[in-house]
């Protein structure tokens, strides 16, 4: 049997750091790592091949090698997956479809001849039982959660590392979380799943045998969703194959801010490795948090727990959204004096959308407010319902947030706060890679010369190197990074009026 497993492209976001990997000569930021685990499980006698469609085109000699076509996708991915689902009808090629996009919406894609649901170590196995016998169905789905402990390692022989920014891993599923509008429950579960110690150490070793150095990000969607068995288990492990190793690797993850309260578990993550983490601000306003059901972050001082996670070790990339219910219309500048006191240089503000298989969602629906599906674009204009605040107020909103703390005055200011914060307990052995010595002087050509944000960068630069040398490269990363949320910023800003001509406030709309 011959698979060709497709991932398909992702457009130019938010987290797609397309115009930052032109600085180091990577392709895209990460692998696909479902699409890498599948091929682990699928028997080892037959021929894999693996296209990653953000790496290179998808030719048509490739899919007419293929007996099928395995797809996995996330909902921005659509466009490109339909496509590719096409052009394997015009060939005549059989396509088996999974993944976060067409388990929460299969019933766009009958087109497709066989839909894998769900979480793969459950709904694969009977899928391929069933092909071996002749007689694979349509749809496979399961209502269990898996096990993880059966999850294998995901079959990296098939793609070139040297594309990618960074590995990944993912070490557990679920979140003991409900929030309202986020969709991980309804795919995950509430109760934190995760892999073995020794299943997490052996992931670890074999991107350290395949030459792999430097950046890993763990997928998880809350990463200290079971803190007991990280403190009594994994993290010293962790960190005992990190001191053997030499310190190969440095990591980054997803988690609540709940992290803030509990010291040893961010000395532990510190110590094995952990330099940043993902947290889901959402807004400093509590009447949204209480709305949208997001209980961690409720009755806390959001500031000081900021500060308290970037004091430990670890630097806070946060999550935030505007169009709640119950946003005041202060909520605009609130959100913004939140970012630049922070200190959270990479701070992803969207507005809020209604995600298929969340109580938001059906909330939406219930109220006869939804007006469409949600893109999966974290920071695009494309309002699904419809707001109780004016859209045209909400997105005029929006645009003021992102055009003020991505202005280079804005932006470089946050960099020297977090870095005057920030106090890493040890730094990750600095790997040269093949582009990274380039960088610095594409950073400094199109950055420090040619760029509108020269004199901004050059006070960073000289800064860095005076007050915090230690912190010099992760200075030029943040400048570079910058360079990309201006592009992707521009972007939006030029689309944003445009979007207001959708929305009919009237009571007969």
């Amino acid at each position: 049997m011959k698979i060709l497993l497709v991932y398909p492209h992702y457009p130019d976001t938010f987290w797609s750091f397309r115009h930052a990997l032109k600085f180091i000569g990577r392709k895209a930021s990460f692998p696909p790592l479902g699409l890498l685990t599948v091929a682990g499980m699928l028997p080892g006698e037959w021929e894999k091949r693996l296209v990653d469609m953000n790496v290179r085109s998808l030719t048509d000699e490739e899919l007419a090698w293929a007996d099928y076509v395995f797809i996995s996708a996330m909902t921005i991915q659509r466009k490109s997956a339909q496509e590719v689902i096409a052009r394997c009808r015009q060939l005549g090629v059989k396509t088996v479809a999974g993944g976060p996009l067409f388990t929460a919406c299969h019933d766009d894609f009958p087109e497709v001849d066989h839909l894998v649901l769900g979480e793969a170590e459950l709904t694969l196995p009977p899928f391929l039982a069933d092909l071996r016998k002749g007689g694979a169905r349509h749809l496979y789905a399961d209502d269990r959660w898996a096990d993880l402990t059966s999850t294998p390692i995901p079959l990296w022989d098939l793609i070139d590392v040297r594309n990618y920014a960074a590995m990944n891993i993912q070490y557990c599923r679920g979140c003991p979380f409900d929030c309202e509008f986020c969709d991980i429950t309804a795919l995950f579960g509430r109760r934190p799943r995760s892999k073995t110690r020794e299943q997490l150490i052996a992931e670890l070793e074999s991107l350290y045998a395949r030459g792999w150095r430097g950046a890993i990000f763990f997928v998880d969607d809350n990463f200290i969703g079971d803190k007991g068995k990280l403190k009594r288990e994994v993290l010293p492990a962790m960190i005992d194959w990190m001191e053997k190793r030499e310190r190969p690797f440095y990591f980054y993850t997803e988690a609540s801010i709940d992290l803030a309260d509990d010291p040893r578990l961010m000395d532990l993550m510190a110590r094995a490795g952990f330099e940043e983490v993902f947290i889901g601000i959402e807004t400093p306003y509590e009447k949204s948090h209480a709305e949208s059901g997001k209980v961690q972050n409720r009755n806390r001082d959001l500031l000081a727990s900021v500060k308290c996670i970037q004091r430990a070790g670890l630097q806070v990339h946060g999550g935030f959204i505007v169009g709640f219910d119950s946003d005041p219309p202060s909520i605009f500048d609130k959100q913004i004096l939140f970012i630049q006191e922070s200190g959270i240089v990479t701070a992803m503000v969207g507005l809020l959308s209604a995600i298929r298989g969340t109580r938001l969602h059906q909330r939406m629906s219930q109220e006869g407010r939804l007006l469409g599906e949600d893109t999966g674009n974290n920071t695009a204009i494309d309002l699904n319902f419809v707001p109780r605040m004016k859209p045209d107020a909400l997105i005029g909103g929006y645009l003021t947030i992102l055009n003020t703390i991505y202005s280079p005055k804005n932006y470089y200011q946050r960099v020297i706060r977090l870095l005057r914060e920030y106090r890493p307990l040890h730094l990750g052995k600095f790997h040269i890679q093949p582009g990274y010595v380039e960088a610095l002087f594409k950073s400094i050509l199109f950055l420090g010369i040619i760029g509108k944000e020269r004199f901004h960068f050059w006070k960073l630069f000289f800064w860095s190197l005076m007050r915090r040398p230690r912190l010099f490269p992760l200075a030029i990363t943040y400048a570079v990074y910058g360079f990309h949320f201006r592009k992707v910023t521009e972007k939006i800003m030029g689309s944003g009026l445009a979007a207001v001509k959708y929305f009919d406030p009237s009571p007969d709309a």
